[in-house]
């Protein structure tokens, strides 16, 4: 009687600590940047929605409504873009400050409607009525990039066709090494697409970028 209840008990109460707690901690991983940056945006988005005068339900909101949000945040930008008749404008090294406001950079808008779009549809919302992805929120965007690329003097196009080529590489290389079934991780890797938004993510840890 002694032996086999004395002998269980320690035994179980001795292996718990290295049996359940490992456990624990695997199911509570922390969250990601991107997923901890892409929580935060959300609710400063909410927020926004209930501050807004009238204030707006998240059914009702529309893409009028996401460009009104970009354009609200450019208060807290921290990227200098220059005005037509600043005598800096189109120099993407300016050498002495000028009075041209600050404002959010195109990719950081860019990443936060990537994220907030992805938290609109986690959170219950269709597709289909995402407001985030609305044909007048891409146009939005479009302008930011062409108005900046121009005032700052930053080549955002040709950034893209490299991007593109280095896509189209990686597509080539995962297709040819799958061919041979040696390379399945290296497309998971590379076709996730998670390096990017992760990066952006830190990029700007509360909604800015700053560039000089």
């Amino acid at each position: 009687m002694d032996a086999a209840s004395g002998a269980a008990v320690p035994a179980t109460a001795s292996e718990a600590p290295s049996t359940v707690v490992p456990q624990t901690e695997g199911s509570s991983v922390a969250p990601s940047r991107y997923e901890s940056q892409k929580r935060r945006d959300w609710n400063t988005f909410l927020q926004y929605l209930r501050n807004h005068k009238p204030p707006l339900t998240l059914a009702r909101c529309s893409g009028a409504h996401v460009i009104e949000f970009l354009k609200y945040l450019d208060q807290f930008g921290k990227t200098k873009v220059h005005i037509s008749g600043c005598p800096y404008f189109g120099h993407p090294n300016p050498p002495s400050p000028c009075a041209c406001p600050l404002k959010q950079a195109w990719g950081s808008l860019d990443a936060l409607i990537g994220r907030l779009r992805a938290a609109y549809e986690e959170n219950g919302g269709r597709p289909e009525s995402n407001p985030f992805g609305t044909r007048a929120v891409r146009i939005y965007l479009r302008e930011v990039r062409e108005g900046q690329a121009k005032a700052r003097g930053i080549p955002y196009e040709k950034k893209k066709r490299k991007r593109a080529a280095v896509t189209a590489a990686v597509v080539s290389t995962v297709s040819g090494s799958s061919h041979n079934n040696t390379t399945s991780g290296a497309g998971d890797t590379n076709g996730a697409g998670v390096s990017v938004p992760s990066a952006t993510a830190s990029a700007t840890p509360s909604v800015t970028t700053t560039t000089v």
